[in-house]
């Protein structure tokens, strides 16, 4: 698995919502999107992974396999996912012919995460699945086993869809991984043998447990014989401890903003933040946030990152930004791959 591994064993990965800053076009933000893949790229970084989400005024991540094509076409080295395809939202097939044609033409660098809600509201599920039915029931189990009988041909003989050829070479298969924010998504990694990615950024209390515990109780599978674990965080870095406030402070803005109920804003600019007088309904919030965010200096960011690879036991940490400014938002994962040797090592 391509990515270099640091004296502790851990590997550094991207996690892109593709997030309109400071009123930037929708082009603007897919070019820097496929920027910033490029540079994760030479600077070493495992993997980058785009989120799917729907009717959102301020993200263009609808689409994670379209997302993943352009930038897989981009780049050269590292591996290009999902974080991930919502399965609700989806025909089992449709993905797996999708991620195995990505995977045909982009041998060994294809991921595909998957998760369980439809990463949007009612209204929109409904408009994307076409049936009152399916939103109200969890088919996500069901939909699970069909799309990995896809995979591996393991249908049982008398399945309406055993006979379905979904790509013509069954080798073509990305590597799978289930996401999560709570226990449900590590039990269905666990029992099937998938890899497993944890959103820090939404649930941070429960990180180091329901990690722990996807390790402990992993089987293996036809996909992975060892559990591989990823822990997705916001982090951001800078030259001093000042700086990184500094440019953080619109993120943690945007978080105080959706834990009161402040939806209507726009992600806010670096001179809106700094601006900003907390209420104290606010500063009570954003107190609260703090397990989302590792912000500082390279040491100090390198402190924490270690401290959580010991308690939650993962393989790789993937970094969801949020920094506002390209500039600052570059300097910061050149900053991180400095600090952890990743260009040390570019090989597959």
């Amino acid at each position: 698995m391509r990515g270099h591994t640091n004296e502790n064993g851990l590997k550094l990965s991207v996690l892109d919502l593709a997030t309109i800053y400071n009123a930037e076009s929708v082009t603007q933000t897919l070019n820097n999107s496929a920027e910033l893949v490029q540079l994760a790229d030479k600077l070493g970084y495992t993997r980058y992974w785009f989120a799917e989400h729907h009717n959102t005024k301020h993200q263009i991540s609808t689409s994670p396999d379209l997302l993943a094509a352009h930038t897989a076409a981009l780049t050269e080295h590292i591996r290009i996912g999902s974080g991930g395809v919502m399965l609700p939202n989806h025909s089992p097939l449709k993905v797996v012919e999708n991620f195995s044609l990505l995977e045909g033409l982009h041998p060994g660098r294809i991921d595909l995460g998957m998760g369980r809600a439809p990463g949007t509201d009612g209204m929109t599920a409904l408009a994307l699945r076409r049936s009152r039915e399916a939103v109200n029931s969890d088919q996500s189990g069901e939909l699970l086993n069909e799309l990995l009988a896809y995979f591996t041909g393991d249908f049982r003989d008398d399945h309406p869809f055993a006979n379905i050829t979904p790509t013509p070479d069954r080798s073509l298969q990305p590597e799978l991984f289930m996401l999560g924010s709570s226990d449900g998504g590590r039990q269905i990694a666990s029992q099937f043998g998938l890899g497993y990615a944890f959103a820090g950024q939404i649930n941070p209390d429960w990180a180091v447990p329901v990690l722990q515990n996807y390790r402990k109780q992993f089987q293996p599978s036809k996909f992975m014989s060892e559990p591989y674990s990823i822990l997705s965080i916001i982090v951001v870095c800078a030259e001093t401890d000042e700086e990184a406030a500094y440019y953080a402070a619109p993120a943690e803005l945007q978080w105080v903003r959706w834990g009161t109920g402040q939806f209507q804003y726009a992600p806010p600019t670096l001179e809106e933040a700094a601006a900003h007088t907390y209420t104290q309904e606010e500063e009570m919030v954003r107190q609260q946030n703090k397990g989302r965010f590792i912000i500082g200096s390279v040491d100090t960011v390198k402190e924490q990152i270690m401290q959580l690879q010991e308690d939650a036991q993962i393989d790789e940490l993937m970094v969801l930004n949020m920094i506002t400014d390209k500039e600052a938002r570059h300097q910061s994962f050149s900053l991180l791959a400095d600090a952890f040797q990743l260009s040390s090592n570019t090989s597959n």
